[in-house]
């Protein structure tokens, strides 16, 4: 299983995206390549993901190329994909075959998808709940990194980062209830009635932390709201521990089942198209924030699967546009 909640961190509670992090290596690769090609799109992001010096030169060659110091490379997607691998071991990003978890390639794409969501959405969660109790000790006073700004700074860019978390939960919980659900039902009525109950206690609380967090924004004009911070990261906790009890229960009772259905690849690829496009949203505004919650290797499995099932026009309206992209 990957590391869900990492602990070390330079940007107070935030995490750092690929796009953001600081080189580690003093390598430079060159990138050249059609700029709004998926495959040099998916490239970049795995050159961003091992820390070097990056250089992208838009080309219109067919083909992308990689240079290194003396060496050029130049192939297929995964012939470069294992060139970057063999010259920058780490982070390693590529298992060849998908066995986080214990999956493997008989498992229903949409199961992936579901269980990477679920890894994604836990770990930002522990971050806004390790940030609010951050901001909570310091009684809403300026935090060390300077980076962070005012209180009243921090506290827009802890709402930004809530409301991009809330959006992938809601349209999580809706591609669930309307696309996973039924499928489900059909097999074993009644099976999905505890998972749907959860979503129904979970969207209130979601959407009061959303208007508490607006509230105290508000509040901050007028001086320090240290008893409003602590109740922000109880809520927070409270969030945390019922998601983290609801995402066991269904990969322990729910995923399976939907291998059980003994599903045909047909209907396994129409189920995770119908997926990703009830997913739109989250695809189009906060895919970089998805795959910022994933550790390498589970952000480049993500990543194939929205290239091997997801409509190509669609993954390339975001794919080429997005920060992670460079």
């Amino acid at each position: 299983m990957g590391n869900c909640f990492p602990n070390s961190s330079t940007k107070s509670k935030s995490e750092i995206s690929p796009a953001t992090a600081k080189p580690t290596s003093a390598v430079t690769v060159k990138l050249s390549g059609p700029p709004n090609s998926l495959a040099t799109s998916y490239l970049r992001f795995a050159l961003l993901h091992k820390k070097v010096h990056l250089r992208f030169v838009p080309s219109e060659d067919e083909k992308p190329t990689i240079h290194v110091g003396a060496e050029t490379v130049s192939g297929s997607q995964e012939v470069l994909l294992r060139y970057i691998e063999d010259k920058f071991p780490e982070p390693r990003l590529m298992l060849w075959k998908f066995n986080l978890e214990g999956f493997d390639e008989a498992t229903p794409p949409i199961v992936k998808t579901i269980w990477l969501q679920h890894r994604s959405m836990l770990w930002h969660m522990e971050r806004m709940v390790r940030w609010s109790e951050d901001l909570a000790a310091r009684g809403g006073r300026r935090a060390v990194d300077p980076s962070v700004g005012t209180p009243k700074m921090e506290i827009r860019k802890f709402a930004k980062s809530y409301s991009q978390l809330h959006e992938i939960m809601v349209e999580h919980a809706q591609m669930e209830e309307r696309i996973l659900f039924p499928v489900l039902e059909s097999v074993d009525r009644g099976k999905c009635k505890s998972a749907n109950e959860e979503h129904g206690r979970e969207l209130p609380m979601m959407n009061g932390i959303k208007e508490y967090i607006k509230s105290i924004g508000v509040m901050m004009d007028s001086g320090v709201c240290s008893e409003e911070l602590f109740s922000l990261a109880s809520r927070f906790k409270s969030l945390q521990m019922m998601c983290k009890a609801h995402f066991e229960e269904e990969e322990k009772d729910l995923l399976p089942m939907v291998e059980a259905a003994e599903m045909g690849k047909g209907k396994q690829k129409k189920l995770m198209n119908q997926s990703l496009e009830l997913m739109r949203g989250t695809h189009s505004n906060v895919c970089d924030f998805l795959l910022q919650g994933l550790t390498p290797q589970e952000a480049m499995q993500y990543l194939d699967l929205l290239m091997n099932f997801a409509d190509p026009n669609f993954i390339s309206s975001f794919i080429c546009q997005q920060d992670i992209a460079g």
